[in-house]
């Protein structure tokens, strides 16, 4: 864990940490999720919440819990909004229905929780068909205590051709946001059945106003390890048009210092399958340092909706995977995140 005297704020404001609590323009979102890898790979889930100003009285949420064996428990709705506000009347809660965020101390502990039903289906049937019917339900509880492991990043921060590619409409993609390590303790009960569990994951705080026309894809991947050496990086393809592009990364060393880096060879999605991937990719960090981290996943998991686009977005428009992987840097082996996503006209489909 974090100790506690590492600067865990990464210079961000801590009011960053509260959620909106009012109603916002109609177009604005504000959400949490996470990803969490189980330490051994059993396991790996996504939970979020996603609260747009023009239905402000019921959050979107979304999960994904993913076994290493295939199984696929997962859930899309919506539900009544949890109040905003903890016991001292700060705005840490983003909630609705099934699911609960709360801000315990900013930029250092957060907890999760989701009580209800969720569909069963597998990774497989997602990739087939993945507007699949939901026939099958399972009983599911989670309780995640979550402590942050690194500063949050802030992409567009640590290099300034990043900056200036955010700057335009690659800046609409991800919409104002930050991410933040962590590794958390937590309970998963599944038809009454429970299992106690450690693991690593991920934390995204979004608030602002987003738009995906006319993205071309990504590939995105994080972790940290046991000895506390993380890395992080975000990249989307190289365009059509021979212009900026955006890319960045960062590593973490084992004495907490992080260096920019640039991603310059990344595991592009390019098939649909359930796991074994070969995930590995290459930074170059601004001090001259060639990092080669070894990657390949253990569950993979087709992203659920989108895949009807309207009518005026281009057919070939991106497919997204989410994934979750083991990673090995220099020996030392640690599971984490990756999402990517290609136009179909790139991909073996």
């Amino acid at each position: 864990m974090a100790t506690a005297a590492m600067d865990l704020t990464g210079g961000v404001p801590e009011d960053r940490e509260f959620v909106v609590a009012e109603k916002p323009d109609d177009g604005l979102r504000d959400a949490v999720n996470v990803w969490i890898e189980e330490e051994n790979g059993l396991f790996a889930m996504r939970i979020g919440v996603e609260a747009v100003g023009s239905h402000w009285d019921r959050h979107e949420f979304w999960l994904d819990v993913a076994f290493a064996d295939g199984r696929l428990l997962s859930k899309r709705g919506d539900g009544d909004t949890h109040s905003p506000y903890d016991g001292e009347g700060r705005p840490t809660v983003r909630g609705t229905g099934p699911v609960r965020f709360e801000c315990i101390e900013p930029f250092r502990r957060w907890t999760v929780a989701y009580k209800g039903q969720v569909a069963e289906t597998t990774a497989q049937e997602i990739i087939d068909n993945p507007g699949f019917e939901e026939t099958a339900w399972a009983d599911l509880e989670i309780a995640v205590d979550m402590e942050m492991a690194a500063p949050p990043w802030v992409p567009g921060s640590l290099l300034p051709e990043a900056a200036e590619a955010l700057g335009g409409e690659q800046g609409n993609f991800m919409s104002p946001r930050y991410e933040q390590l962590f590794r958390c303790t937590g309970t998963l009960m599944v038809n009454g059945e429970s299992r106690p569990f450690k693991a690593n994951g991920l934390r995204i705080r979004r608030t602002g106003f987003r738009a995906f026309a006319g993205f071309w894809g990504h590939c995105w991947q994080s972790a940290v390890f046991p000895s506390g050496r993380a890395f992080g990086f975000n990249i989307y393809p190289p365009r059509e048009d021979g212009g900026l592009n955006y890319a960045e990364g960062w590593i973490i060393d084992a004495d907490g210092t992080r260096t920019p880096a640039r991603p310059v060879q990344v595991p592009w999605l390019r098939r649909f399958v359930t796991g074994g991937e070969d995930v590995s990719f290459v930074l170059e960090t601004i001090d001259g340092r060639r990092v080669k981290i070894a990657g390949k996943t253990f569950t993979n998991t087709r992203s659920r909706g989108g895949h009807v686009l309207p009518p005026d977005w281009p057919k070939d428009f991106p497919l997204v995977q989410q994934s979750h992987a083991f990673y090995e840097w220099d020996g030392e082996r640690t599971t984490g995140m990756i999402e990517r996503s290609s136009k179909p006209s790139v991909m073996e489909l």
